[in-house]
Parts: C-alpha cells; structure tokens; sequence
C-alpha cells in the first residue's frame, strides 16, 4: 500500500511591480489630451502642449462639473427660484472650496475675479491712500503695472542671488515706509521664487503686507495663507487647469472692506439713492453684476482634484519633467537655459531657453507646424526680466503641468535637436511681426480645425 506524501505548497511569488517612475505618466487627466493637429509637411501628430504656463487645458473632471452644473445655472443671490437658489449655492461653495484650497485664514476673505491682473489691479485700488508699493524687477507686468499706475512704488533690482536679494529687500525695507510688498510665488519666465517665509518675515518686521502673484505656484505648490503667513494671493483659473473665466484674490478682509468699489453695480450695493449709495461688505462689494458662476465651479473643481494629490506628488512630477528638460537642453549645442538666481531652490515646470542664432519666433512656429509642438516665444510680459537676463529680443519657453509627461520632453528635446542639425523642411516668413510657414495650409478657425484634428467629419 503506498502512502501519499502531503508536501507544503511552493510559496507563491508575489508579481512583479513595475516601479513608478515620476512624470512617465499625466498626473490627471486633461481635455483634448490626444488632440491631433495637422503639420505643414503633411500628416498629423498628437499635439503636445508645452505651454501650461500662459493657459492649462481643463481637467477632466473640471469639465464634468461644469457639465453637470450647466442644467442648474441660474441667476444668483436675489432670485426667489429654486434653480437661482442651486446656483447661490454652488457659488458660495465655490469661493469656500478656493479660500480653503489656498490656506485662508477664518477673517480673509475671497473675492471672484476674472483672472490674476483683474485680482491685482482691484488689490491696487485697496492700498491705503499714500501707501507705497516695493516691488522687484523680476515680476510679470501684471504685478507691476497696476503699482506703477496707482503709485507711489519703488521697482527694486534683482540680485544674483537669492540672498543678496532678499539683502536688497531688507535694506530697502529699513529705509523708507512700505504698505506692501509684491512678489512673485514662482517665476514664469524661469519657475523660481525667493523664499516667502523670509519675504514675509522681512516684510512683517517692517510693518508691510505681503502679496504673493500666485498665478505659477498656486497650480504647481501646495501654498498656504495661514501656513506662510502671507497677506494676500491672486491667481488665475486659466492657468489651474480651469479655463472658464474665474480667478481669485484671497487676503485680509480690513483693506478690502474699506477701498472703493472695484466694479460698481448691482450686487455690491445696500442702499442706492439719487444722493448717495451705500456698499455692501467685501467679497461682494467688489462683484457687481452677474457673477460668473460656472468659472467659479471651474475653480473650485481644479482645487479639489489638486487637493486630493497626494502630499507631494505634483513636486515631484515637474521636478522630474523640468530636470529632464533642463539636462536634455543643455545637452544641445547653442542651447541656454536661463536663470534668475544662481542659489534658488526648487524652481516649478517652467524653463525658458535661447537657441544660438536663432529667432524665438521662428524655432517656435517650426516646433509648431513640423512637430505638432506648442511653446512660448517673446518676452513673456515680463520685459525687465528678459532685459536684466540678457536676451532683450525675447527667448522661448517650456511649461510642463499636471497633463504632461515624458514623452512630452523627449518630443521637445527631438524636434530642437532636428531643428539644429537640419534645419526647417519648409520656407517661413514674418507677417505683422510673427513667423509662420510662408505657404500654410492649416486652417485655425474652430470648425476646420476641429475636422483636420480628427473630431469631426472629413471633407474633400
């Protein structure tokens, strides 16, 4: 009689997990992300969009909930409809969702605004009366126009370094009187930024307030009001991955509730007669007339979805997109990566570069009509900069995001790299000052584009 022998069963071996490699991947989903554009050489290629830093496209999920509130819109705060009273809601919880999204404390408050230069310009008009304005020369016109036009402001020039900066800001604090500082979160010429937690210590030491232009960090960082300490911070939905028309100023109520209304109308008003008019209260007193409702649940829909990354992973994307970028440009012959300072830290994905010989203009309509990549050229309102950084005539730029990945980078880094070794395949010239392929059969109205993108029907 034989016996059976019970033998243990073999371990089981655990799969293999490919390990993750950051910026392989999109961190979130966007719209249009397989978008085809047609070349001028012939065919089409997936357009690659290395342009986030001038507009992001919209979440995925931003556009669902824009979707899914687009039957319930209805007009807002006054009317006696349920549907008005859905859209009140919606509203107000958007502004929540953004004030919580950038840290604000329980006494800021949150003003909707069209985009950053709207939230700056109506901050500008909030200055107390004789209160000057210190700025850098490093900032986008957007932070430093709206100063000069209100005045009086001093335009400080930037170090070489980050520590003689921010040497420059504190000698010039201790020298005159400032109501408030602006600077910038993050560069969007080069992606870097001075510290703001010795901005705001410097600044606070000295009795001023502190602007943050969040327009690059708020879509790239985890940035706090309560956290840094800072007074105010303005940012655009179109540059968070919620291209719907909002933006927001988030800060300290007191300046806010004193100052003129900044768009007077319905809305922002208690009281009006023939003889006077009496205001309501910030947020709304500088929110007259309709409000945008749906770009504030854009906003507030690309908050939430940045909101629920995990604790940084959107860091360490773009720092992989960025340190790819940067070693694969400087890796080209001719090719130079600018900087502002030579000691800044953790730059965002935005890289701008010169090509030796080269127009701006030209490298970036050949990146565009033969490969089907979208870059920035020029001075990227940000004029003084690009002086003090020696290229005057403009540089391109690079800008990476939540939507972008490797193959992004490498696509960029092959067509430059064609681009220098054999040059354009097609003839370009200027016209009214921008280049372009001198025979350009692509069509840019919507309904032609849309169908040479493969996202409509075709025709002969």
């Amino acid at each position: 009689m034989s016996s059976a022998v019970l033998c243990a069963p073999a371990a089981v071996q655990p799969a293999a997990v490919a390990p993750i490699v950051p910026g392989a991947t999109p961190l979130l989903p966007v719209v249009g992300a397989d978008t085809r554009v047609p070349l001028v050489p012939g065919g089409t290629a997936r357009y690659v969009d290395l342009d986030t830093a001038a507009s992001s496209r919209a979440l995925e999920q931003v556009a669902a909930r824009v979707t899914e509130a687009l039957p319930l819109y209805s007009s807002v705060h006054r009317g006696a409809g349920y549907l008005s009273q859905v859209s009140t809601a919606l509203y107000e919880d958007a502004r929540a969702t953004v004030a919580g999204f950038v840290g604000a404390r329980g006494d800021d408050v949150c003003v909707l605004v069209r985009h950053t230069t709207d939230a700056l310009n109506l901050l500008a008009g909030c200055v107390p009366d004789g209160g000057a304005v210190l700025v850098l020369d490093c900032e986008h016109h957007a932070d430093l126009l709206p100063w000069q036009q209100r005045g009086p402001v001093t335009v400080l020039p930037t170090g070489a370094t980050v520590v003689e900066t921010l040497r420059a800001l504190g000698t010039e604090l201790a020298a005159a009187p400032y109501a408030l500082i602006a600077v910038t979160g993050a560069s969007n010429v080069t992606g870097e930024s001075l510290p703001l937690d010795e901005v705001v210590q410097l600044a606070h030491a000295a009795g001023a307030r502190v602007l943050v232009d969040g327009a690059q960090l708020v879509p790239h960082r985890r940035f706090s009001l309560a956290g840094s300490g800072a007074d105010y911070v303005a940012f655009s939905g179109h540059k968070t991955y919620a291209p719907f028309g909002s933006g927001a100023l988030v800060g300290r109520r007191d300046w806010l509730d004193a100052a003129p209304a900044y768009l007077a109308g319905g809305g922002a008003v208690q009281e009006v007669t023939v003889e006077r008019t009496s205001w309501v209260a910030a947020p709304h007193r500088h929110e007259g007339g309709s409000p945008n409702v749906l770009g504030a649940v854009a906003l507030a829909a690309a908050c939430d979805a940045l909101a629920a990354l995990p604790a940084g992973a959107l860091a360490e994307h773009e720092r992989a997109l960025r340190e790819r970028l940067v070693a694969g440009l400087a890796a080209l012959p001719g090719v130079r990566v600018l900087r502002i300072w030579a000691d800044s830290a953790e730059p965002t994905g935005v890289v701008s570069f010169t090509v030796a010989g080269a127009d701006p203009g030209l490298v970036a309509a050949y990146l565009s009509a033969e490969h089907g990549i979208g870059v920035r050229d020029g001075r990227f309102c940000a004029h003084p900069l690009l002086a003090r950084l020696g290229v005057p005539a403009g540089a391109l730029r690079a800008s990476v995001g939540v939507g972008s990945s490797l193959d992004d980078v490498e696509a960029l880094l092959g067509a430059l790299d064609a681009f220098l070794s054999a040059g354009p395949q097609v003839p370009y010239a200027q016209v009214a000052g921008r280049w372009q392929p001198a025979d350009d059969p692509r069509a840019t109205d919507l309904s032609s584009a849309a169908r040479g993108a493969g996202c409509g029907p075709s025709v002969r």
